[in-house]
């Protein structure tokens, strides 16, 4: 499989850009950085702006992009953009057919406080739980959000026409059903404790 540059693994933040590049659109790493808080950041990881240079300077040795400064009409300063080259496309099209997807690995840290909730003061518990049905919520509203500005494929510009645009879009739905049953998950757990405080004859 075409997954090495100068004989070592492109590593995953790679493929996650050169696949943010696989749309079709000429972007800058400030245009990367910012479609990928609005749509890989909702289910696998945002890379920082050192990663996502770091990972362009990889993929432009390797041959899979190629980069060109352009000069602002509004005479702001260059700015680098990059492309995916031929190469580049058949390299991440032969890595989303046929490598092996990574197991689910889940590392919930409100699951884990509440494993350990005996050692929680009182009430404690119960203001993590809520904090999680807020931000589970919050992350919902946002990728409804992003679903209607067309944010999950090509840069939110819509350069890979509907075709390119309709599986980022699905995502965007997946993670907002995901973050629905997060928050009534977090609901559920409330409920839970407040049930197991009656049990003992104890204030929730």
């Amino acid at each position: 499989m075409a997954d090495e540059t100068n004989g070592r693994p492109l590593p995953a933040t790679g493929w996650a850009v050169l696949g943010l590049l696989s749309f079709g659109e000429e972007l800058s790493g400030y245009d990367l950085k910012k479609w990928s808080d609005r749509s890989l950041g909702f289910f696998y990881w945002s890379p920082s702006f050192s990663q996502i240079y770091s990972e362009l300077k990889r993929l432009e040795k390797a041959g899979y992009a190629s980069s060109r400064t352009v000069t602002p009409e509004s005479g702001a300063r260059d700015k680098r953009v990059y492309r995916i080259t031929g190469e580049g496309m058949a390299a991440v099209r032969e890595w989303a057919r046929e490598a092996p997807v990574d197991p689910l690995v889940l590392k919930h840290g409100p699951m884990l406080r509440l494993w350990l909730g005996h050692l929680l003061e009182p009430g404690q518990m119960r203001e993590l739980l809520l904090q999680q049905q807020e931000f589970a919520e919050t992350m919902r509203l946002r990728a409804i959000a992003d679903e209607a500005d067309g944010a999950g494929g090509a840069g939110g510009a819509g350069g890979a026409g509907d075709a390119g645009a309709a599986y980022p879009a699905l995502t965007l739905k997946w993670a907002e059903r995901y973050y629905a049953s997060e928050r009534d998950l977090a609901a559920a757990a409330l409920a839970d404790i407040d049930a197991l405080a009656a049990g003992r004859g104890e204030r929730p």
